[in-house]
């Protein structure tokens, strides 16, 4: 990691040292006054130090600072922080270190929060498999639980995102730097699809498929659920509201189950590899890992024609979308069975 020197006041340093607010830690002074040339390096600085000295945690500094997080703290740890470098903020659609702090600042520190699981986990010590690490500190009353996962030719990633620096070691714990700023989940499987305008056709085929379809999609059960969008529905017979609730309610309660992924309950996209998978019942489709993050599926019913899971695109997020009791992945055509 590229640290670079810093000199700034306690009054400062109390402010971004609340990144890890709630946890017990002990904070290196780095006033000025009596270090004025100190850098921090890792192993000899505490995690606090290490964000606010890197070169590619600006974004995040900002955010912390906006966030309010001013709470004195105490202790000595450990924790492990998945950072969001500045081209996670950008890629989450903020322009520079001004638009983060033009943001609420109840939501940065939701979503700032998010990021920081009790103890020290290092590469070497997360298990290839998804390993859940419950956040730190509850949101809105809520702990929600993070992933941490690796897998054999990716690396380590967290809820999708992936680390591309691991093992910054700080005296308190280890900071993972990830490209994907993590967003805690809104709510279940069919709240967060409820929400999002360009899945309103999926929303109608739900509520047409009867209270099975329903009741699975915001249950207790963990889901991966691959959701076509309102453009996917466009190019079948169901393609509009009105042609949904028309159609029979078995027949869109077939196709919406050979969406559904039960085992495993959360597959984020790094995990996901080459092979069949199956849905909901007997039904299964064949994923096919391409170069960089490209991941198609193909559905018997489908005609050769083969789904894409759609990428990220700036201030858009595509695919492993959160929810309380699954994940999402947006993808351009109906998986017919």
């Amino acid at each position: 990691m590229n640290l670079k020197s810093i000199q700034f006041s306690r009054k400062t340093s109390g402010i971004l040292a609340s990144l890890l607010v709630g946890f017990s830690l002990t904070l290196m002074s780095c006033n000025d006054d009596d270090n004025p040339n100190t850098t921090p390096t890792p192993g000899s600085s505490t995690i606090t130090d290490l964000v606010v000295a890197s070169d590619q945690f600006t974004f995040l500094e900002a955010a912390v600072v906006k966030a309010g997080l001013t709470t004195t703290l105490s202790g000595t740890g450990p924790f492990t922080v998945f950072a969001p470098t500045d081209d996670a903020f950008r890629a989450a659609g903020f322009a520079d270190a001004a638009a983060v702090s033009a943001a609420p600042d109840t939501t940065l520190r939701r979503i700032l929060l998010y990021h920081v699981v009790g103890g020290s986990y290092p590469a070497s010590a997360i298990p290839a498999g998804q390993t859940a690490l419950p956040t730190s500190l509850s949101v809105n009353g809520t702990t929600y639980v993070s992933k941490a996962t690796s897998t054999s030719g990716t690396g380590v990633s967290v809820n999708g995102a992936r680390v591309i620096t691991a093992d910054v070691q700080a005296t308190n714990g280890v900071v993972h730097a990830i490209d994907r700023v993590l967003m805690p989940p809104t709510g279940n499987v069919l709240q967060v699809a409820q929400a999002d305008t360009s899945l309103s056709l999926l929303g109608a085929a739900v509520a047409r498929g009867g209270a099975a379809v329903v009741t699975a999609l915001s249950g207790a059960t963990p889901l991966t659920v691959f959701a076509p969008t309102n453009a996917a529905f466009r190019a079948t017979p169901y393609n509009t509201v009105a042609a949904i609730n028309a159609a029979p309610a078995a027949a869109l309660t077939a196709i919406l189950t050979n969406h559904v992924v039960v085992n495993p309950g959360r597959a984020f996209s790094p995990t996901i590899v080459n092979g069949p998978i199956t849905t909901f019942g007997t039904g299964s489709v064949t994923a096919t890992v391409g170069s960089g993050n490209a991941l198609t599926l193909l559905s018997p019913g489908n005609g050769g024609q083969v789904s894409t899971v759609l990428q990220n695109t700036t201030g858009v997020q595509n695919r492993d979308i959160t929810a309380t009791n699954g994940v999402i992945h947006k993808i351009d055509r109906v998986l017919l069975p």
